[in-house]
């Protein structure tokens, strides 16, 4: 039986109540009451003596939070209608909420420039609502039908998120102005009050709940209850707050902050070790519709956090596809941003066509920004994928050194993209908060979930594998060693060579306040070959499948082996150099084999293209070279996705018998655009930018199309170029309209089948409008905000039990919404 689409919750819609005292006779002078049994141990409260208690502002009995019915209803001490019952005919008569405290309306303060979210720094959403960061407090006005009296009124503010909100989880709040909830850390007080207004600070606890609350307030007076209707105009956005020291994803350093959750662009690298690529990526977690977009994808049920971006086991925002093919959507090198991709998704319910794992990095870092939680995309070069556990990449050969293919499931991509992002991690001993690794990149399964994370980097970079989440696997992929094994006479299989620093090179990410490229790797790994990391790796190891390899190290050398590339672009010839040294104090003859094949980033390989077989001497202490020239018509109808190649290579020292073995991967470079911004950008103004683009190929490029897009200057667009001629030079030119003042940064892409990965970005400074609006107006109008509030606990259960408990209840009662899981 489907579930019940909580979006239509009926509660989302609701209205006012009224619990008001009827005129009467006066009461009879009160008699003394009998005292509760219970009343001789509870003296916590009125309940056991019959008195009413003026703290309690739960729900009456029967009343479900937040599903107040259409019409008023009035209350009273008697059974009926109109006498003390409980009236829905109409509006109830003025003289019945004569005296009572009346809230006609409220003002949130939710002004883009307003002081509200220039403090919370949320000044920069494309959203006219308030939106604060949890653990801040932030001021609000009620318009009231009389003076507020401290003496004879009272007033509790009153939040829902979620489909059934409880007191118990946190997700039913009701803040008493001036009586601060103790241990709750939410509070009201009164800051100034006339006639017909009542000025509030309310401060909200570091550990609330994030998304999209509903608002409300209710009053008390002599004569009765009021409380006011749950309108969709007053709702409230909350959300972490890593400036908040009480917060879980506290951050301490300003710079970093201002880069890893408020920069709104960034650069992702891609390519190979020796050929850095990078491209710059918009984020746009500020854009309009994006945050209830992120909303949307954490209300996506029974999913950890890094499972709901790709599509596998939940229908998450992204397909990944690796084949080639993009007939049937977009090819994940075309996309230049997030914005594009979340609206989508947003908009439609279903996962976007397609993505590669720079696209889900470039993803989970703009949702987690949006949400307030110091996110970083980060590459890794020359980065693992253990299949079997072993943290090996183990790589097999027949007794000739033939690689046996179908034995070599393990890989390593030229590159893998993945985030970084800040929190604490009290479900770890202590010493392993800061950078955690999310991957949202659908690879192996986890706990039969494609997810990954969250992990400690520092539990990473010591091999200590056995702390959660997914550590086995990302170890392996920043320290493992390849180990070459060949098959013996008898089909046993021995270790013929362990190369020791193959894996987990130049991890990347952009650096703080600059566009320049910033290496973390000594925060992932030990110095390669140190003690300390060669004790990481065997640690590791004695965790995993084949936890023997390193008990006897037989394998010792005395050559070895190095690879150069030229400078290889794409529709240019490409010279490979192979570098043989002789550390021994005698000549040696080596017998080598280069195997050339297309090569996807993931590792995996087409079938062989070129190969040739060389025989080569080197003198005791000396070295010696060959050299490989691949021709453009020779790769040319080989290559695939990122223009990559693979040069295996093998040989056999013939008076030591040692073995030689090494992959060596390489791209072919792509140009860039050019873009130019003519005259000055203003908001709310037409802009025109210039882009210029050669093709380097003698072929045509058929269907190109052009993206651009850019966070407070452009809305994502897609201009269908056409055909492009051999090696000709196009320029044409492309309007947008800021929409917000700063510095902004334009993105763009050109992709057709002949040619991808073309790239380029221009920084542009927008003045504000006439008038010093730094606000224009939103072009192609706005998108559907979510028709229920977003729902959250601290990264969606990523430090929480829930994780666990979560995927068991999953599959034992059907997927449970992670989103109700309150702590």
């Amino acid at each position: 039986m489907p579930e019940p689409d909580t979006r239509m919750d009926v509660g989302r819609w609701a209205s006012a109540s009224y619990r008001v005292r009827q005129p009467g006779p006066p009461d009879p002078p009160p008699g003394r009451r009998k005292r509760s049994f219970f009343s001789k141990f509870c003296r916590c409260c009125k309940c056991c003596t019959g008195t009413r208690d003026d703290t309690d502002w739960g729900p009456a009995p029967g009343e479900v939070p937040g599903s107040r019915p259409a019409q008023p209803v009035i209350r009273g001490e008697g059974g009926s209608p109109g006498a003390g019952g409980d009236s829905h005919a109409g509006e109830p008569a003025l003289d019945l909420i004569w005296g009572m405290l009346v809230v006609s309306g409220m003002d949130l303060m939710g002004q883009r420039s307003g002081a509200n979210r220039r403090a919370h720094r949320t000044d920069e959403f494309e959203y006219d609502e308030l939106i604060v960061r949890r653990g801040q407090p932030f001021d609000i006005r009620l318009q009231l039908r009389q003076p507020y009296d401290p003496e004879l009124h009272r007033v509790c503010l009153e939040l829902l998120i979620g489909p059934t909100p409880q007191v118990s989880k946190a997700t039913h709040i009701l803040v008493p102005v001036g009586a601060p909830l103790p241990g709750l850390g939410w509070s009201a007080e009164v800051t100034d009050s006339t006639d017909d207004s009542l000025s509030l600070r309310v401060s909200t606890a570091p550990t609330a709940v994030i998304g999209k609350y509903r608002f409300s307030v209710k009053t008390r007076s002599p004569a009765g209850e009021y409380q006011m209707p749950f309108d969709p105009r007053n709702e409230i956005y909350i959300l972490f707050n890593p400036w908040c020291r009480e917060d879980a994803v506290y951050l301490p350093h300003d710079d970093w902050l201002e880069e890893y959750v408020l920069n709104e662009s960034g650069r992702i690298y891609y390519g190979t070790e020796s050929q850095i690529g990078e491209r710059t990526w918009n984020y746009g977690q500020f854009d309009k519709g994006i945050l209830d977009a992120c909303l949307y994808i954490l209300d996506r049920r029974g999913m950890p956090h890094s499972g709901r971006v790709n599509s596998l086991d939940d229908n998450g925002v992204l397909v990944g596809n690796w084949t080639g093919d993009y007939s049937r959507g977009t090819n994940p090198s075309a996309w230049v941003g997030s914005v594009d991709i979340l609206r989508q998704y947003h908009r439609t319910g279903y996962p976007v066509l397609y993505g590669q794992c720079w696209v889900f990095a470039g993803v989970v870092t703009s949702v987690l920004r949006c949400f307030g939680i110091a996110t970083r995309t980060v590459t890794n070069y020359n980065s693992a994928h253990d299949t079997d556990v072993s943290l090996t990449m183990d790589i097999y050969f027949d007794e000739n050194m033939k690689p046996l293919e179908r034995l070599n499931a393990d890989s390593v991509w030229n590159f893998h993209v993945w985030n970084d992002c800040w929190m604490t991690r009290p479900d770890l001993p202590s010493g392993y908060d800061g950078w955690q690794v999310v991957d949202a990149t659908p690879q192996e399964t986890s706990s039969g979930i494609f997810c990954c994370g969250p992990c400690s980097v520092e539990a990473i970079k010591n091999g200590l594998v056995y702390l959660k989440y997914d550590a086995p696997f990302i170890f392996a992929e920043v320290n493992s060693d390849n180990v070459y094994w060949q098959r013996q006479a008898d089909g046993t299989y021995k270790i013929v060579y362990v190369e020791e620093k193959a894996i987990g090179h130049l991890i990347s990410t952009k650096a703080v306040g600059s566009h320049e490229r910033h290496d973390v790797t000594d925060i992932y790994k030990h110095p390669e070959g140190s003690e300390a990391e060669r004790q990481a790796v065997e640690t590791a190891a004695r965790h995993g499948t084949k936890a023997h390899i390193y008990k006897n190290k037989e394998w010792g050398e005395d050559v070895s082996l190095s690879v150069e590339t030229s400078e290889a672009i794409t529709g240019q010839d490409v010279s490979i150099q192979v570098a043989l040294s002789n550390r021994g104090s005698s000549s040696r003859s080596v017998s080598l084999s280069l195997h050339l094949a297309p090569m996807f980033y993931t590792g995996v390989t087409g079938s062989i293209f070129k190969q040739e077989s060389r025989q080569v001497e080197i003198p005791p202490g000396g070295a010696q070279s060959v050299r490989m020239v691949v021709s453009y018509p020779e790769y040319q109808p080989h290559l695939v996705d990122q223009a990559a190649l693979m040069l295996s290579i093998s040989g056999k020292v013939a008076q030591t018998g040692q073995v030689l073995a090494k992959q060596h991967s390489f791209r072919l470079r792509t140009p860039d655009l050019t873009l130019t911004v003519l005259g000055p950008a203003v908001v709310g103004k037409e802009t025109q930018v210039q882009v210029v683009f050669k093709n380097p190929l003698p072929q045509t490029l058929t269907g190109a199309v052009f993206h651009m897009e850019g966070s407070g200057v452009s809305s994502p667009k897609a201009t269908n170029i056409g055909t492009i001629g051999g090696h000709q030079t196009i320029s044409f030119r492309q309007t947008f309209v800021p929409l917000r003042a700063g510095r902004r940064q334009l993105v763009a892409s050109l992709d057709s089948p002949q040619l991808s990965q073309v790239h380029g970005v221009v920084t542009v400074d927008v003045a504000p409008a006439a008038g010093g609006s730094a606000v224009g107006e939103s072009a192609g109008g706005t998108l559907p905000l979510a028709i229920r509030p977003g729902l959250s606990d601290v990264l969606a259960g990523a430090i929480c039990c829930c994780r666990e408990r979560g995927r068991q209840e999953a599959s034992n009662r059907g997927a449970l919404p992670h989103s109700q899981c309150w702590h």
